[in-house]
């Protein structure tokens, strides 16, 4: 059997999909697994470093307003369409299994062309246009979000790496925490912004740096590959760790008694499927979805939810700080968020898949 999965652009589009080829591997080894994207995107080295089949095709962004440029998208998405085509014609795919992204459309097309099953996965509570698309060509939709506004939609949650939905953050915190250069006594928080970083959580965080140390609280700071951090908060103790990616998140969320971070799709799941309290910054553009996500964890206990915007220095202070001096409203807000979080949604998924495809 020949699987292929289009998704791509961002981690989370791509590591679902990875998730998933991890999963159907560990049912069915002799699965055969191709991957589809672009060159743009993050799965041209997430997907060869998991150790996958990657199939590039052109990306065919589609303009956000009215321009000279939108009168081209007929013309490249149709080479697109007959690139995916051609390689679902190679591989003698199955079944076609989106996430989303760019290289989702031409893909749900070329499928539909080829007569190939089609399975849908939509991570988000909003969809974007590739899978509302997708969503029209198959009955095969399941979503990562319960309520979810596709209609057909099943919901099953996010497929997730292994080494994050079986982490046990209370085993594994010494070790982590020495991993990062950090102490084991102290309480920690994690601040991140997504695979890419985000410049106003940077600000914030090293902004409050000296009260936090101040309080006996060290942090794990994550901010990008793509930013810069002008002033660094000088050595000292407790410890403010500074480092431009982790490939290792299970041991990030395993050092750390709550995360700062944006509210992606894929950043909610990982931290609730570990039970880990999230201070949410909902991107402040798109169509809302980061807030959503938030919101229904707030709601439920594990997390705080503030916009953008209103990050500050002094909010980390005010709502942050008195949370990570207090172990039992830790532990009540880690069992809260653990409460929401789906661990199984790989395997469900990989034997919607193979059902289907047979």
């Amino acid at each position: 059997m020949r699987v292929v999965l289009a998704g791509g652009g961002t981690a989370g589009h791509i590591e679902p999909a990875l998730a998933l080829a991890d999963a159907l591997r560990h049912l069915d080894r002799s699965v055969g697994i191709t991957c589809v994207g672009t060159e743009r995107g993050l799965e041209s080295r997430l997907v060869p470093a998991r150790g996958y089949e990657l199939e590039l095709v052109p990306a065919v962004p589609l303009p956000r307003a009215i321009t000279p440029s939108l009168l081209t998208v007929p013309g490249r998405l149709a080479g697109a369409i007959n690139a995916t085509a051609a390689i679902l014609d190679r591989v003698g795919a199955d079944i076609l299994v989106g996430f989303g992204g760019y290289v989702a459309t031409p893909a749900y097309l070329a499928a539909k062309r080829r007569g190939v099953p089609i399975v849908v996965h939509e991570a988000n509570p909003r969809p974007g246009l590739a899978n509302r698309l997708g969503a029209r060509l198959t009955e095969h939709v399941f979503s990562g979000f319960p309520e979810s506004a596709l209609p057909k939609a099943e919901y099953i949650g996010t497929p997730l790496r292994r080494e994050i939905v079986t982490l046990d953050r209370l085993s594994t915190g010494d070790k982590a925490r020495s991993w990062f250069g950090l102490e084991n006594d102290r309480p920690t928080l994690l601040v991140f912004g997504g695979s890419q970083g985000a410049r106003s959580l940077n600000q914030a965080a090293l902004a409050a740096a000296p009260v936090l140390r101040r309080a006996g609280v060290q942090v794990l700071h994550v901010f990008g590959p793509k930013n810069t951090i002008e002033h660094e908060p000088p050595p000292g103790d407790p410890q403010y760790v500074l480092l431009p990616y982790v490939d290792r998140m299970d041991l990030a969320y395993a050092a750390a008694d709550l995360a700062l971070c944006r509210s992606g799709a894929l950043t909610c799941a990982e931290l609730t499927a570990v039970g880990l309290p999230g201070a949410y910054v909902p991107l402040p553009y798109g169509n809302g979805e980061q807030r959503i996500n938030a919101e229904r964890i707030a709601r439920g206990g594990g997390g705080l939810l503030v916009d953008d915007a209103d990050l500050s220095p002094d909010w980390i202070i005010q709502n942050v700080l008195p949370i990570l001096r207090d172990p039992e409203r830790v532990a009540v807000m880690s069992e809260a968020a653990a409460r929401l979080g789906r661990k199984d949604a790989d395997i469900m998924l990989a034997r919607k898949v193979l059902e289907i495809a047979r």
